[in-house]
């Protein structure tokens, strides 16, 4: 992780796109965090984590609900599975 000034980012735009394939680039603005630059790679597997975290929770949220459960062969039947 490398934390640069805007400044700095806006003269070495270049640095830190290079960078940023190894590593986040946070930009900071008076002392503060106001960016961060990522590769597309790194970007995409957050991505694919989140939505794969929000799969899992809605896993869970249906696993909770109450209600009679639906036995394996009648859901084949419903999606014309058999």
């Amino acid at each position: 992780m490398t934390n640069v000034s805007v400044a700095d980012a806006r003269n070495n735009f270049s640095d830190v796109i290079a960078r940023s394939q190894k590593e986040a680039v946070f930009i900071e603005r008076r002392g503060k965090r106001a960016a961060v630059v990522i590769s597309p790679s790194f970007y995409e597997r957050l991505l694919e984590a989140l939505e794969d975290a929000e799969d899992v929770a809605a896993f869970d949220e249906a696993m909770a609900e109450e209600g009679p459960n639906v036995p394996w062969a009648q859901v084949k039947i419903d999606l014309g599975w058999a």
